[in-house]
């Protein structure tokens, strides 16, 4: 397993302990950090959106959930372009083709 794939399962270990502990905004916060470090990887890209799908599911928020499924049609095809907003939280809040900065820890495992 490579760094950035560690880090992203780290991301994604901390988005659970948050959502056991009932901590719903730690647990976003943790999806969208997964989100940035995913975008790189296709694979990991579709698993960050499809946890995000699911826990917008299971908060009832259908706004969240119905833009999930469409970052999920557009994901493969922003990848196969090349077209792909690097920083971007992978929320329905933000546009799904808006660049955001990325955090100072996770540019150091993308750009190391």
């Amino acid at each position: 397993m490579n760094g950035l794939e560690a880090a992203y399962r780290a991301e994604v270990h901390a988005y659970r302990q948050a959502r056991a502990g009932k901590d719903i905004a730690g647990a976003w916060r943790f999806l969208e950090r997964a989100h940035i470090l995913s975008q790189s990887v296709l694979r990991l890209h579709l698993h960050a959106h499809v946890m995000m799908l699911a826990f917008a599911i299971s908060r009832w928020e259908w706004r969240e959930a119905l833009g999930q499924v469409f970052r999920l049609l557009l994901a493969p095809l922003g990848a196969l372009l090349g077209r792909i907003p690097i920083g971007n939280i992978g929320r329905t809040s933000v546009s799904a083709f808006m660049p955001m900065p990325i955090p100072e820890d996770l540019q150091r495992v993308l750009y190391p």
